[in-house]
């Protein structure tokens, strides 16, 4: 039986050691090569002085590398926090604070872009490199190890028992103000999302997954736990343009394909023809257009096409069986398995059907709540109602912030958010955030980040903001700041300059739901 996340690997090994794992660039390793591995790399852990549930941080584009070193923090009974790729010093300068990372494992080139953000970092004592340790920098308080030396390097210390319902990992993601915000996940959690993704989808061990969204995304992380669960193989790829994916979909000879809307977007431009193998793909982080939806299912008629609902919180949620999408191809689906959805009022009580209502979700993929925030935690995990009356000890469930409607057969449609989130190529951004990067750049008095509807983006962020007393204010200086603290994917769409005050509400806070309808009106035009 599996329990604990670095179990799916060994047990795959222990059923099929010879099968392949991963493949990676032209590298192909069996699941015994990488279950020994993750022992090997679990005693170095061990040996740099990792302690008991201490938190392993994995700064490294999707490699061989990237996984070993994530299960391997479980296996030492340590905790992974795998950090976005494209973040940059400063984002990971506060993860890695934020949640005391001891470890970081990472590559020569990004060490160097992280020494100047590295000893703010006061808990972290190892560094581990991938590649050359050669003419780095030297951080005093910071011990620079070699990834090669974990299979030379033995350690007479055991793994740290643990159990199910421990930490596994720590994912950021994006608050609705402030800083990102760290979901603790537990080894339950992690391994009961493979279990039912594993089974809606029909996962065997023939299949081959393409991994193409970062692994610090829930959705991404859980085209491995999926794959291992099964025996699977797990191609890595980093892409850079679309159609370089349609071509490793051909020459991996892949079964299954996970993307956001604006990756569909764009794939589905592209041809298809040369594609045989593809037996099914998923769609998250967000609603397929219903064009993208027909032109996919035109070029691969084939492929079945799985419509998914999640949030961070709960991994997963909802998923729409292929079958259904003729009949009702805007709905988010049905509660996957081993997951309860329920349509809630405010007060708790359950709404009637097509009557909106909050998406809360119960069941053994309800997260251990926000790291180090019982603020947060105690207004998005909060008790329900229980139907199994005579039980004294409330359950905690996830209240996504989302409306949705449930209609009679059970099918639920998303209605919106009720936050100012923005969702933009699949991200959850914090407008608060950019607006950080936006103030620090010391050229605004006032700013505002909104997220406008985009027909590729899912949101387009726009930025309005107003010079300093007597500065002038150039477009092109603000846009370059922003491109110097923040990723591709955070940079605005359009930053729009204003004399004066930003509009105010009643409270005095600047009012964003009018800036919001001034500017999708004006971006609208200008997009026609």
């Amino acid at each position: 039986m599996v329990n604990l996340v670095h179990d799916l690997i060994y047990h795959s090994a222990n059923r099929s050691p010879h099968a392949e794992a991963l493949s990676y660039q032209g590298q192909i390793k069996s699941y015994e090569e990488i279950a020994y591995a993750i022992e090997r790399c679990a005693q170095y852990f061990l040996a740099a002085g990792l302690s008991h549930h201490e938190r392993v941080a994995v700064y490294l584009e999707k490699r061989i590398e990237t996984v070993v070193a994530l299960f391997s923090a479980n296996a030492a009974g340590g905790v992974f926090v795998p950090i976005n790729p494209l973040l940059k010093p400063d984002q990971v300068r506060y993860i890695m604070a934020d949640c005391n990372v001891r470890i970081l494992v990472t590559s020569a080139e990004r060490f160097k872009l992280l020494s100047d953000a590295l000893p703010a970092c006061h808990d972290l004592h190892s560094v581990i490199i991938v590649d050359s340790t050669e003419n780095l920098p030297q951080i005093p308080g910071l011990n620079l190890l070699s990834w090669g030396d974990c299979f030379s390097v033995k350690s007479d210390q055991k793994p740290f028992r643990v159990i199910d319902g421990d930490m596994a990992a720590i994912l950021y993601t994006s608050g609705s103000t402030g800083k990102p915000k760290g979901v603790v996940l537990s080894h339950r959690n992690l391994v009961a999302g493979a279990k039912s993704v594993s089974e809606y989808l029909r996962n065997q061990s023939e299949d081959r997954i393409l991994s193409v969204l970062p692994l610090s995304f829930d959705y991404g992380l859980s085209q491995l736990t999926t794959a291992f669960h099964v025996g699977a193989t797990n191609v890595l790829m980093n892409y850079l343009l679309p159609r370089d994916i349609i071509r490793i979909v051909e020459m991996e000879n892949i079964s299954g394909l996970a993307a956001v809307p604006p990756l569909w977007i764009q794939l589905a431009q592209l041809s298809w023809s040369g594609v045989k193998t593809l037996r099914y793909i998923t769609n998250s982080g967000g609603a397929m257009p219903r064009t993208t939806l027909d032109q996919l299912r035109g070029a691969l008629p084939d492929t079945q096409i799985f419509l998914m609902y999640g949030l961070t919180e709960a991994f997963r949620s909802t998923y729409l069986p292929p079958g259904e999408i003729d009949k009702r191809p805007d709905s988010i689906g049905k509660a996957i398995p081993n997951a309860e959805i329920l349509v809630l009022r405010e007060d708790g009580s359950q709404c009637v059907p097509d009557e909106p209502g909050e998406l809360v979700h119960r069941g053994a993929l309800v997260s251990m709540g926000y790291w180090n925030d019982p603020q947060k935690t105690a207004a998005c995990f909060r008790p329900i109602i229980s139907k199994q009356h005579g039980l004294t000890i409330p359950e905690l469930a996830v209240w996504s912030g989302d409306t949705v409607r449930m209609d009679n057969e059970g099918f639920l449609y998303f209605i919106g958010r009720r936050d100012e989130m923005i969702k933009t190529s699949g991200y959850r951004v914090s407008p608060t955030e950019i607006e950080e990067v936006v103030y620090a750049s010391g050229m605004v008095g006032e700013a505002a980040a909104i997220g406008v509807p985009h027909p590729v983006l899912g949101q387009a962020i726009l930025v309005i903001a107003t010079p300093r007393k007597n500065e002038k204010l150039e477009t092109e200086d603000l846009l370059m700041a922003c491109k110097r603290h923040l990723p591709a994917f955070m940079l605005p769409s359009r930053i729009d300059i204003r004399p004066g005050n930003l509009p105010r509400s009643p409270n005095g806070k600047i009012d964003r739901k009018m800036l919001l309808q001034e500017m999708q009106h004006i971006f609208m035009e200008n997009s026609v």
